[in-house]
């Protein structure tokens, strides 16, 4: 040891002393406009933790089984992250799926921030440290009309963004017809005139399509070069993915839908060229960890799913930072999903997750790296909320893909 290294476990003063107690004594969670679910670990030390379990949807039935979960870990030491993760995703005989995946990641969340403010360092320097500076970040964008998609995009860019997602479409028959495949067409290429060569542009299919429509559209995008076609059929129908891979130069994306290395095994077999885990609902920072390092296997890029607030927006972060086959992060500040509130309503100091030239600067705070206004929580916990998405009908009356 060198006269300069101090080891982490060594107290400096009465305060350090008593944060040594990191056994887990309080778990809360805040049901918080205008979708999401947010939880806070508290130890015996006073550490406090925080993460988001949202499951847009579901964020109240998660909010039960985050409670249900905290049973195993009060007592216990928040600092036995990975043995929590195991035995919170496999302490039941019935396991896995979006409620209990997302439970668990917003509290594998919070005992990762418990650490890093432990340790005074942040999340991604206890996975090994930086690979990298930045973070690209992307935008959302909507519009039913090429004019109103154009607008939008004109406005993410003015906001200091370089790329966008959009919608291929809204609600898509099961045999598309030539206007709902020209409306595609229009949409996007309203999107390219406005980027240029310089912006990208993702499209997501949402699911909505069947892979018949799915093959026929990807053709006709392709001279509008896509940064990536996401979601092309749903993940139940994940079998699939393989033949429109080969139906197209673009790379395709997927993953928001799938809560583990196993099930994105099939996927990344079938040739999908990006990753897209959820942070919040597919097993935490040790779960997107370990796909992360699963999808590098098959030389593919992540880039998680975070239409969320803040907690998952940092997290996400902090497993970029370290993680090489890291692509670039969605963001959902702004979006229109967000009405009553936004991202940034929640924490003290919006500064660290501000736009610079397209990227989000690396978070340098310990834990997660942002700090949480809990009056503000606490207050919007008060009011709760009780976000559904929307049901879709065919034409016909029949059931459709939202």
């Amino acid at each position: 040891m060198t006269g300069t290294d101090v080891p982490l476990d060594i107290p400096l003063d009465a305060a350090a002393e008593s944060r040594r107690d990191t056994r887990i004594e309080r778990v809360e969670t805040f049901l918080v406009g205008p979708r999401w679910l947010f939880v806070r670990v508290q130890t015996a030390g006073g550490l406090v933790g925080w993460g988001e379990a949202t499951c847009e949807g579901r964020s109240e039935t998660v909010r039960t089984a985050v409670h249900q979960l905290s049973e195993l870990l009060l007592g216990r030491d928040a600092l036995r992250i990975e043995d929590h993760w195991q035995v919170m995703t496999k302490g039941s005989f019935y396991r896995g799926g979006p409620i209990l995946a997302s439970a668990v990641s917003g509290l594998d969340q919070a005992l990762w921030d418990i650490a890093g403010k432990r340790y005074a360092a942040p999340v991604h320097q206890l996975l090994g440290g930086p690979v990298r500076d930045r973070i690209r970040v992307y935008g959302w964008v909507g519009g039913d009309e090429p004019a109103e998609v154009a607008d939008h995009i004109r406005e993410q860019v003015e906001g200091g963004l370089t790329a966008v997602k959009m919608n291929a479409s809204g609600r898509m028959s099961p045999v598309a017809t030539v206007a709902e495949l020209d409306g595609v067409v229009e949409r996007v290429a309203a999107a390219r005139e406005v980027l240029g060569h310089s912006g990208d542009v993702a499209v997501d299919f949402h699911g909505r399509f069947t892979l018949a429509n799915a093959r026929r559209v990807a053709p006709l995008l392709e001279p509008y070069r896509p940064f990536f076609l996401e979601e092309p059929v749903v993940p139940e129908n994940s079998h699939l993915l393989g033949e429109f891979v080969r139906s197209t130069t673009t790379p395709v994306s997927t993953g928001e839908r799938l809560y583990s290395r196993q099930e994105f095994l099939p996927v990344l077999q079938a040739g999908i060229a990006v990753a897209q885990p959820d942070v919040s609902h597919a097993g935490g920072i040790t779960e997107v960890r370990k796909i992360a390092a699963l999808a590098e296997v098959y030389d593919v890029q992540l880039a998680p799913h975070c239409p969320l607030g803040p907690l998952a927006l940092a997290a996400c972060l902090q497993v970029g930072f370290a993680t090489s086959n890291y692509l670039i992060q969605e963001q959902s500040i702004g979006i229109h999903y967000n009405q009553g509130a936004e991202v940034l309503d929640y924490v003290v100091d919006p500064a660290p997750l501000s736009f610079v030239d397209g990227f989000i600067e690396r978070l340098l705070a310990p834990g997660l790296g942002i700090e949480v206004d809990e009056q503000v929580v606490r207050a919007a916990d008060k009011r709760g909320h009780a976000w559904r998405g929307p049901v879709w009908r065919h034409a016909d009356g029949s059931f459709a893909e939202w």
